[in-house]
């Protein structure tokens, strides 16, 4: 059961997240990439509603099942390009920054396919992720 409706309740507040998203969405990491981090991210924390909402954009952008299902598991996997797992590792070092502290050896790999900008776009993204599955685990939605 929901404990508030954060998007009826802080609209203006909301919509900030909505207008960054946007804009990473025009920017050079392209849609299939950011739902990717998205859908990780939601995986971490284990947020039902983001789980259900990236796997459904995901899918209709054309990735294969194989690869949504496969995804939590993505450094056993072959399904995921070396850019990929690029972003991959640094998504699960952001995600647990407490722990990783955003080690040196992940952003320097994230720097052999990834530029600055995409990196600091894959950094915004991550952390935007992070951000609203805790707004929506907390709300319970």
């Amino acid at each position: 059961m929901a404990r508030f409706d954060y998007a009826k309740l802080s609209p203006e507040v909301l919509q900030g997240f909505h207008a960054a998203h946007a804009g990473l969405v025009r920017g050079p990491l392209g849609r299939p990439l950011i739902d990717l981090v998205y859908l990780r991210v939601s995986q971490i924390h284990g947020c039902p509603y983001c789980l259900e909402m990236h796997a459904k954009s995901l899918r209709e952008g054309g990735e294969t099942t194989q690869r949504i299902d496969t995804l939590a598991g993505w450094r056993a996997s072959e399904a995921y390009t070396p850019r990929e797992r690029a972003a991959l590792e640094w998504v699960e070092a952001v995600t647990d920054i407490a722990h990783t502290h955003a080690p040196d050896a992940s952003y320097v790999a994230l720097g052999e396919h990834f530029s600055e900008r995409e990196s600091s776009d894959l950094t915004l993204a991550i952390a935007l992720m992070n951000a609203l599955n805790r707004v929506a685990i907390a709300a319970r939605r």
